[in-house]
This record gives structure tokens, C-alpha cells and sequence, in this order.
């Protein structure tokens, strides 16, 4: 969700901080189409492939010998149902699949007992090999801060909706960006494209008394943090819990704060400085309040929500994701909805996963972030991990005879 995320995204790991930070979540309206910024980065380089087909595909191991557990086989089961829906009617972007080819594993749900899981995907599936296959995966969970529908003494933050004045230019009125789609900005009483109001902007009031909010939140430092993270949910007075997931962003370039801690010299072992880590970076923002909301600052854009409905936040596939059971990927190379299996050094994060959701971060083959869910557990996972290992990517059986890599 993801950044930016079952659930939808905190900033949760060091390279998170201290480069970018995003897997964002909702599907934005079509007026603005900009994804949230990305939450964790890789440090490998990009690959010059543009989709997995254009990769090396090699058969992997049967699933029968991926000795998946009967738990993890049967959530990844539930989660993969969700999925359905959207595989057998989506374009596979990776170019690895048609949605006709999940159909017989798609249709098979209504009488396949949840006690056998593992043996469905063993029935339904057979693995591939993306390019050389090895894998780097970090953590996401879905943060919880104290929040309201209502503007109450101590809750003034607000959290604001998409404005309707946020849109993409007109061809002729601003430079295209280097996708060639239109940059994102207002036009303003003149009738000029400009860029739209920034984080300093907003928080001074630029959006204020125009209807916008849709909550509001007791602590600006953990807000900036789930706007890092795309989505969360707010904890109520009267312990109710609202539910916010990503709707747009104000077009502005996201700036990692923890990078610009370690340029200014203030992360570090040293006397005076601070952890890497998010709780590093806030207790120096808690400790530095003024010094704080400038750095805040720094980081000129603004994500905004909507209340979501339902038992989980959605992924970028558009249906829930699941603690433990959804992987964020880069639908260039892994198809959405997919099963893919992880074999890590972190062994917390090894077994069965469904590709659910993206994050701006998130690209590349055999890149993918782990989802684990609300709660302080969920955050230490999460913010602790950072694993390296093989990814096997599960397809429908007869797909790697018809790509020729079998």
C-alpha cells in the first residue's frame, strides 16, 4: 500500500530511512495517478530487463520438494482465493502469464479442502527461476497511531482527503515527465499550472476550512511517518479503530530524512548522535523539536487518505493483504496474484507468499517485501527485516512448456 500498506504500510527498516522510503496501497483516482513514495529501496542495481520475460526462466524444483508447511500453505490458499478474481481477468504485466491460465487452480477452491493446501499448490503449480534467482526482502507491517474522526482537544493534525483542485497538467501547460506522462500540480487563480502546495505549505494552513479532513491525529511525528508509509489506522478515544489507506500525493519528490541526518553527521555511535534506525529518527526529531519539524520538512511531499472499509487494508492488486501471507513485488517480473516462494537467510520470512501488492521502492526482479501485519510484533518483524536468499516463482502448470523454458 506498498508504501508506503493483512494491511496496507511504517517506515520500518534502516535502508528505508536512510534512502527512501513507500509501498503505497489504494489505487488513486484517475485524476491523480502518482504512487506514494517508496518506502524501502534495494541497494542492488535495477536490471536492464523491462519485464521477467525478457529474462532467463528456468524450471525450478517440483513444490512437492519446497516442503511447505500445512499453516503457511493454508493461508497463502485464503490469500490466493482473494486474488482470483483479478488473475483471471488482469494483464499480466510480467508477460509470464495469460489469465486463462490460473482458471482450473482458480475454479478449483469449491471443493478442495483447506486441510490438503499444500497439495493444491503441489496439483496446480510448478516453479520458475526469474534471471538468476536471488532474492532480497525487507518487511512492512501496517502502523496504528492514536487518532479521531473529529477535531477534539490534543488531536490537531488533521489527515486530508484528495483535493479536488490536485490534477495532472494539461498537454502544452507544464514539461512532461520522463515517462511522458504530465507532472501533478493545481492551476492557480491565474489559469497557470504550478506545482501544488507542499509539506511547509499544508502544514501552515494552505488546505485548511476547505473540507478536507477526514480525521485528525494526536502526535505530527508518527502521522509523517504512516504518510512515509501510505496507509495505517487510527486508534479512537472510544477504542473504535478507522482504518486509512493512500489515495493520492501532491506530486512533490519525496527526501528520505534519514539521509539527510547522515549528511548532517547526526547518525552515528558517537556522543550527540542517533540511530539509523525509525525509532532513532524520531526520538532525535522528539528530542530536537524545532530542528525536528524543519527536517520534517525537508521532505516537501504530502500523501492523502481515504477511510477504508473492510478487514484489511487493500494492496495495489485491490484486495486485502494478509499478515504473513502477502508479498509486495514489482509486477514487471513477478505476476500479481502469484504465489512465490522465499528461502532467505532471515528464516522467519521463508515459505509461501502471494504477490499482492507493489511499493516505489520494490522494483527488480526477485525484490520483494514481506508483509506482517499491525501491532508492536508486527513492527520488530518488520523493521528488522532484511534478508538475501533464492525466490521461486509459482505458475501455472504448462505455462513454462508454453515460454519455452521448460
Amino acid at each position: 500500500m506498498a508504501g508506503f500498506p493483512g494491511g496496507s504500510r511504517f517506515a520500518v527498516v534502516l535502508v528505508a530511512l536512510l534512502t527512501l522510503a513507500g509501498c503505497g496501497r489504494l489505487v488513486p483516482s484517475p485524476e491523480v495517478v502518482s504512487r506514494p513514495p517508496p518506502l524501502r529501496s534495494s541497494p542492488d542495481t535495477a536490471p536492464q530487463a523491462q519485464t521477467a520475460r525478457q529474462l532467463l526462466l528456468r524450471e525450478g524444483p517440483p513444490v512437492s520438494a519446497l516442503t511447505i508447511r500445512q499453516d503457511d500453505a493454508a493461508a497463502a490458499l485464503l490469500s490466493f482465493r482473494e486474488s482470483c478474481p483479478r488473475l483471471t481477468t488482469r494483464t499480466d504485466e510480467s508477460g509470464l502469464t495469460r489469465p486463462g491460465d490460473w482458471k482450473a487452480a482458480c475454479d478449483a477452491f469449491a471443493t478442495w479442502p483447506y486441510g490438503q493446501a499444500e497439495n493444491f499448490f503441489d496439483t496446480f503449480f510448478e516453479t520458475v527461476q526469474v534471471g538468476d534467482g536471488r532474492a532480497f526482502a525487507t518487511g512492512y507491517f501496517e502502523p496504528e497511531i492514536a487518532g479521531s474522526r473529529t477535531h477534539i482537544p490534543g488531536y490537531d493534525t488533521p489527515v486530508y482527503a484528495v483535493p479536488p483542485d490536485l490534477v495532472r497538467a494539461r498537454p502544452g501547460d507544464a514539461a512532461a515527465l520522463a515517462n511522458g506522462r504530465m507532472p501533478i500540480g493545481r492551476y492557480d487563480e491565474s489559469g497557470a499550472f504550478v506545482p501544488y502546495y507542499d509539506r511547509t505549505e499544508i502544514e501552515n494552513g494552505a488546505l485548511a476550512g476547505k473540507g478536507l479532513e477526514i480525521a485528525w491525529v494526536r502526535d505530527p511525528v508518527e502521522f509523517f511517518f504512516l504518510q512515509v508509509q501510505g496507509s495505517g489506522r487510527l486508534r479512537l478515544p472510544d477504542g473504535g479503530v478507522m482504518r486509512i489507506g493512500y489515495a493520492g500525493q501532491n506530486g512533490l519528490a519525496y527526501t528520505g530524512i534519514g539521509s539527510v541526518m547522515r549528511e548532517q553527521g547526526l547518525i552515528g555511535s558517537q556522543p550527540g548522535q542517533y540511530s539509523g534506525s525509525m525509532q532513532g529518527i524520531i526520538q532525535y526529531i522528539n528530542d530536537n523539536p524545532v530542528e525536528g519539524r524543519a527536517l520534517m520538512r525537508r521532505n516537501r511531499s504530502w500523501v492523502f487518505f481515504t477511510e477504508i472499509r473492510g478487514d484489511g487494508p487493500l494492496g495495489s492488486l485491490g484486495v486485502p493483504v494478509r499478515a504473513e501471507s502477502s508479498v509486495a513485488a514489482d509486477p514487471k517480473f513477478t505476476p500479481l496474484g502469484a504465489p512465490v516462494w522465499l528461502d532467505l537467510d532471515r528464516t522467519v520470512a521463508n515459505g509461501l507468499w502471494i504477490a499482492q501488492d507493489t511499493g516505489g521502492a520494490i522494483k527488480g526482479a526477485n525484490r520483494f517485501d514481506t508483509f506482517w501485519g499491525a501491532g508492536d510484533e508486527a513492527r520488530r518483524t518488520a523493521g528488522g527485516m532484511s534478508g538475501r536468499g533464492r525466490a521461486f516463482i509459482l505458475l501455472p502448470k504448462g505455462t513454462l512448456t508454453r515460454l519455452g523454458a521448460k
